[in-house]
């Protein structure tokens, strides 16, 4: 095995290394020469698609058509993608690959997973008038170079919103580049333009001119987090200045006569230059490294290095991480560098590993972690296996240290060269991995369609495996030809019981294939109404949605569904559907007797539900303040029971027809008295609409219109006690007791006479209600007795205890009274024996 070093070349004073990563890789037939080639973030998919402006091989007629061909590192064809829309002025990957391309009219598709489907937006009328010219890319979003020199900027390719920069100079554009938002000043996208012999940077509000006065500079690139720009100049010269303008950091001269195709920054330390089949690899103070191919060559630039990419090979050139160079540097005596040393010598089962051992021991662990870090880096397993198990010898002689490093490292490792492996074709670097995370990398397996390599990584890394096994349920039913009850049971059959499986998004991607039969079995498998729902309302499955939500129990998505079937279908049928199912009914109830009365009596007439529908009638009647609106309304509710037998029904009418007829007399008794009762009191009112029939008569009495207050009572047949009582109050609160006194003349009274007594002296007149007690004769005497000592006539009191020849009632008042009262008692007391004898 050869050494790490052997691939490694100086540049400056750091290392980079080329790292040979697939062979083989592309067709010999395919020029690449004419081709123009975009690599994906993270060791990503290969985007292949012919340049318009070069003449290509005739190969027939059927070879004419453009495609986008989407290749992986190794050079499998994973997906073809067919091209319609013109002349492609821009293609570029977000960071979880999803693929951008821009067309010469402005029009944007975003192909998302690898697959042929796609979300389309536009540029706008601009872009479609004058045409985009080029487009620069970045994580989350693109800008594109019209025909005008304008620049659109779209921020976001989740939420496309197309917006005008400030407009730049009108001279032609030589080259450009852009500064992501995350990394500009400004916080938003910036776009550096070589216009004539400068360079002007633009923004959202303004076009500023840098003043580099060396142009034209025929390229532009800015570094991966954007410390650092480079320019290429007419006569063959690299510019590199700090990201702030400030300061120019080294220049570089080719001595090549032929500008460059091509210029991309490897990681954020050096710049590479591509001809052909050259590469000059620039680092820091001017230094510089030379690599040479047999064919044409692409750049790939990537966050720690950049992949080159030719028929032949595909290889990355990375500056080689410290802790490699401190472990594998010629001539290094680092505490790493003895630690592999030892590990080897102890295979070799030589007495010289312990004595490198005690000569490293004080820096020991520094080792083992070096060792560790170093070996997550190679990309050769004998070298990775050599690291490990030097990093092993040396934990097991140190007293205490822990080892979740170490297993960290062994865990992901496995899962790079796994990945790494030329079927899967996903070299990513240790860097990349930390960078785009576990869960990232196991959605671009599944992306390709490697189920098998995503599900065991996820439970090697003991990560949700939900996604994977809906991804592959979805693709299952958008490519499987066989019957759909065999997929269905098939996809249950796997899947049921997996936590996180989600077959609402299974039955969504059958329906979008037009299997809605097989969307409508698998929606059955869906525990969440929620999800189950809105899909069968997409798929026309009303019904089904309509039952499904009143199973859920969830009010407010019954409600959803209703309110789409009001919407749909004819008032009859969609009373048909909610009639046999009592919870649709009472939700449509609930909400229409507060939104749409109008409704609630369809439902009511067309369900013949009579005594329902006149009872809202009735409230409605109740409630309007115009007494003719109110009459209308009773009299319908009326109409609506006329040909009801039942009870309730009967009972209901003749209330109604009741509220009717006191409507009317209050209407009456409003015309003749209201301009009449000006008079102050506490029952005076201007309107008698709406009182009770009981209230009527008592404001009647109250105010003296004793012939209108019978006629309510005979009206509505109201007995002589509760007239008796309601007149009663009404005089007591008017204060009437001339009439109160003229009431006592009277014989008998059809409430007896103690609700008069007890009535008048709750209102304060002891006088008045002494008047009554003597017609009290149903009383006791004691009780009698205790009604004239209320009113505080204890002399009335001890005559009516004298006449009983009650001796203990007397005794008792006179402890009672005091003054005369108490001296006509105590005589009452003497004459008392007297009586007796």
């Amino acid at each position: 095995m050869s050494k790490p070093t052997a691939n490694w070349e100086k540049v400056g004073d750091k290392f980079y290394r080329k790292v040979p990563l697939y062979t083989a890789v592309l067709d010999q037939d395919l020029e690449l020469d004419k081709y123009k080639v975009v690599g994906a973030p993270y060791s990503g998919a290969v985007a292949v698609f012919r340049d318009e402006d070069k003449l290509h091989t005739y190969r027939g007629p059927g070879a004419s058509k453009s495609s986008i061909d989407l290749y992986s590192c190794a050079g499998t064809l994973m997906r073809s993608i067919t091209w319609d829309k013109g002349a492609i002025k821009g293609l570029g990957w977000s960071d979880d690959e999803k693929l951008l391309v821009v067309a010469e009219d402005g029009t944007v598709r975003c192909y998302s997973g690898l697959q042929g489907d796609f979300v389309p937006f536009t540029l706008g009328h601009d872009a479609e008038a004058l045409g985009v010219v080029a487009c620069k890319f970045y994580s989350t979003g693109f800008v594109a170079l019209l025909g005008n020199n304008h620049l659109v900027s779209v921020a976001s390719y989740a939420e496309p919103r197309p917006k005008l920069l400030a407009a730049p100079p009108t001279e032609p554009v030589v080259s450009w580049s852009i500064i992501p938002p995350a990394y500009s000043l400004s916080r938003s996208v910036e776009v550096v333009l070589a216009i004539g012999q400068t360079l002007y940077v633009v923004d959202a509000t303004e076009a500023e001119d840098r003043h580099f006065d060396a142009g034209p500079f025929r390229h532009i690139s800015v570094s991966p987090r954007a410390e650092f720009l480079a320019f290429y100049t007419e006569d063959g010269k690299v510019w590199v200045v700090s990201g702030d303008w400030s300061e120019k950091l080294s220049e570089y001269d080719s001595k090549v006569k032929t500008v460059p195709k091509d210029m991309q920054w490897c990681g954020s330390n050096a710049v590479a230059l591509a001809w052909e089949d050259e590469i000059h690899l620039i680092g820091p103070r001017s230094a510089a490294a030379k690599f040479y191919y047999d064919s044409w060559v692409h750049l790939l630039p990537d966050v720690d290095g950049i992949r080159l990419l030719t028929n032949d090979v595909c290889e990355f050139i990375q500056k080689v991480p410290d802790e490699t160079v401190e472990v594998f540097r010629l001539g290094s005596d680092s505490p790493a560098a003895n630690l592999l040393e030892a590990s080897s010598l102890l295979e070799q089962k030589s007495p010289k590993a312990d004595d490198l051992i005690q000569l490293i021991r004080p820096n020991l662990a520094d080792a083992v972690d070096t060792c560790i870090r170093a070996a997550a880096h190679e990309y050769q397993i004998h070298w990775q296996k050599a690291l490990l198990k030097a990093a092993s010898y040396g934990k097991s002689v140190l007293d205490l240290y822990s080892s979740d490093d170490f297993v960290d490292a062994c865990d992901t490792l496995r899962v790079l060269n796994a990945v790494r492996f030329y079927e899967i074709g996903l070299p990513i670097s240790y860097d990349q991995y930390r960078r785009m995370t576990p869960e990232k990398l196991i959605e671009r397996l599944t992306n390709r369609n490697e189920y098998l390599l995503a599900l065991r990584v996820a439970e090697y890394l003991h990560l949700p495996a939900s996604r994977i096994h809906s991804h592959w349920a979805q693709q299952k039913v958008r490519v499987s030809t066989d019957a759909e009850e065999e997929i269905c049971s098939l996809i249950v059959k796997k899947l049921r019981g997996k936590p996180g499986v989600s077959f609402e998004e299974i039955a969504r991607a059958a329906y979008d294939e037009g299997r809605v039969r097989l969307a409508t079995e698998l929606l059955n498998y869906e525990p969440r109404a929620g999800k189950q729902v809105p899909l069968l309302l997409n798929m026309k499955e009303d019904i089904i949605a309509l039952d499904k939500a009143i199973e859920s129990g969830d009010t407010d998505l019954v409600f959803h569904v209703l309110l789409h079937l009001r919407k749909k279908l004819p008032l009859a049928s969609f009373f048909r559907v909610i009639n046999s199912r009592p919870v649709a009914t009472a939700l449509v109830e609930s909400s229409a007797w507060d939104q749409d009365r109008e409704l609630l009596k369809d439902l009511y007439y067309q369900d013949d539900r009579r005594l329902d529908g006149s009872n809202l009638l009735l409230s409605e009647a109740l409630s309007h303040k115009d007494i003719h609106a109110s009459m209308d309304k009773l009299k319908l509710a009326s109409k609506y029971l006329q040909d009801s037998r039942d009870a309730p029904a009967i009972f209901q009418r003749q209330a109604i027809d009741d509220v009717a007829k006191l409507l009317r007399l209050q209407e009456t008794f409003e015309k003749d008295l209201g301009s009449r009762d000006g008079a102050p009191s506490a029952t005076a009112r201007t309107s008698y609409i709406g009182l009770s029939a009981h209230d009527t008569i008592f404001h009647l009495v109250g105010q003296g219109h004793y012939k209108r207050a019978q006629k309510v009572q005979s009206e509505f047949k109201i007995n002589d006690k509760a007239y008796t009582y309601i007149r009663l109050r009404a005089l007591v609160a008017e204060r009437r007791w001339i009439e109160l006194e003229e009431f006592a003349k009277q014989k008998k009274s059809p409430i007896g006479w103690e609700p008069f007594f007890n009535e008048i002296l709750a209102a304060g007149n002891t006088r008045v209600a002494s008047v009554f007690i003597p017609k009290c004769t149903t009383l006791t005497v004691a009780d009698r007795v205790d009604m004239w000592i209320k009113c505080g006539l204890f002399v009335k009191a001890g005559e009516e205890a004298f006449k009983a020849k009650d001796r203990a009632l007397l005794e008792d008042l006179r402890s009672k009274a005091g003054g005369s009262a108490a001296v006509e008692i105590e005589r009452l007391l003497g004459m008392l024996p007297q009586v007796k004898k």
